[in-house]
């Protein structure tokens, strides 16, 4: 099976054909590999398999033919354009169940009882989880500041030499904030400190991580990189190919948290499109928080793409484009979130993000609920902030929803 060669100089080309080999029974799409195992020719090249000698399939769990295709494109996308020592540079994916399973096998394969880990303010609420109240059980500890502040991250680096990973998200919930990658990975990298980073908000369309000193990038799949919400999945990419090969992969097939055929399946498809649905979530959200950030209804706009935005330099620096993320504050607080959620036509009610169609969240109604109030200002979460992500419907109608909904 040989994978395609030919030179591809635009992202869409690479997004359908990048990580594709020819199946060998030649059909057009990669097929769905519903099988746990792999039989050998005999017993000889199971022992090659088993040894390493020999490329090949054997249990699921530990890879499987989709798995691979979709780890392939991810990495091709997500190291699209960038040199390393005068050659293109090289990337090793893996795939997940879950954006959290690659986050565990991240932590799990690179910490130990007495390391640190430096991060910031609103991440993912599952990130969160696992830093604050799962990890210190094994030994690691999170120290949690606002890495915006260069100094501020540059001193905390310096005067605690336990600290063994820098853990970024960005554009991060619910304000979507960003840090600078460069200067963080620079800082981070000076002191042999491990650096990752969560680029699903973004996807490597809109921003890429591994331009800078970034030793791993996460995506929750679920989200942009599907695209369809139909599929729950992970990956989790690295620089040093050896390592990924050896005890990243190992840490990974024995936590248990692979993939499974029929999502990698949907994630293989779903990619295919990125970019062009990428430019149609962004476009459309340009016009969505121009219309938001002048609405007498509307108290504050959280957009990368708004010059009002804490972060818009940051933004314009690292990123293609500002992203289909944003939120927002109403004036009446929490009855208006609930009243504005309630009276939507058209977009959707739910959590996530990334999907096709235009979906909106409550926090302070929903996801933070039991949340105490003080807890939730403290990141951002006010009674009347509502999260969007903006969907791929004609923006007029989108712009018609929210317009009825704010009266």
């Amino acid at each position: 099976m040989t994978e395609k060669k030919s030179p591809l100089t635009g992202f869409s080309s690479l997004a359908i054909h990048g990580g594709h080999q020819q199946d060998p029974n030649y059909a057009h799409l990669t097929p769905l590999y519903a099988s746990s195992t792999f039989v050998y020719d005999n017993a000889e090249q199971g022992m090659r398999r088993f040894s390493g000698k020999e490329e090949g399939f054997i249990y699921s769990r530990w890879g499987n033919p989709g798995f691979s295709e979709a780890e392939r494109k991810i990495s091709a996308m997500e190291s699209f354009g960038i040199m390393e020592n005068g050659s293109p540079l090289e990337l090793k994916a893996l795939l997940h169940a879950s954006g959290m399973a690659a986050i565990s096998t991240l932590m799990m394969m690179n910490l130990k009882a007495g390391d640190k880990i430096l991060t910031h303010f609103s991440l993912y609420g599952g990130t969160e989880e696992l830093i604050r109240n799962l990890l210190p059980a094994f030994g690691v500890e999170g120290i949690i500041a606002d890495l915006r502040d260069l100094n501020l991250a540059a001193s905390i680096l310096k005067s605690d030499p336990a600290i063994r990973m820098l853990y970024i998200e960005t554009p991060a919930n619910p304000t979507i904030q960003c840090v600078d990658i460069e200067e963080l990975s620079r800082m981070a990298r000076e002191r042999n400190i491990i650096v990752a980073c969560d680029n699903t908000f973004a996807t490597p369309y809109l921003q890429q991580p591994f331009k800078y000193p970034v030793d791993f990038v996460i995506h929750s799949t679920t989200k942009f990189l599907n695209g369809h919400g139909t599929a729950i999945g992970g990956v989790l990419i690295g620089r040093d190919i050896e390592f990924m090969k050896s005890k990243a992969y190992v840490t990974h097939k024995t936590l248990g948290g692979n993939s499974n055929p029929f999502d990698a399946f949907l994630l293989i498809n779903g990619m295919k499109t990125l970019e062009v649905r990428m430019e149609r979530h962004c476009a459309n959200a340009v016009q969505i928080a121009d219309f938001l950030a002048t609405h007498p209804a509307v108290s504050k706009v959280n957009y990368n793409g708004l010059a009002s935005h804490p972060d818009y330099e940051v933004a314009a620096k690292q990123m293609r484009h500002p992203g289909a993320m944003m939120s927002f504050e109403l004036k009446k607080g929490l009855p208006g979130g609930i009243e504005f959620m309630n009276k939507l036509r058209m977009c959707t009610r739910t959590v996530s993000l990334g999907t096709c169609d235009t979906l909106l969240s409550h926090p302070a109604s929903m996801t933070h609920y039991s949340v105490p109030k003080e807890a939730r200002e403290k990141y951002g979460i006010t009674d009347g902030l509502i999260r969007m992500s903006v969907g791929m419907e004609n923006v007029e109608d989108i712009l018609n929803d929210l317009s009825q909904a704010l009266e």
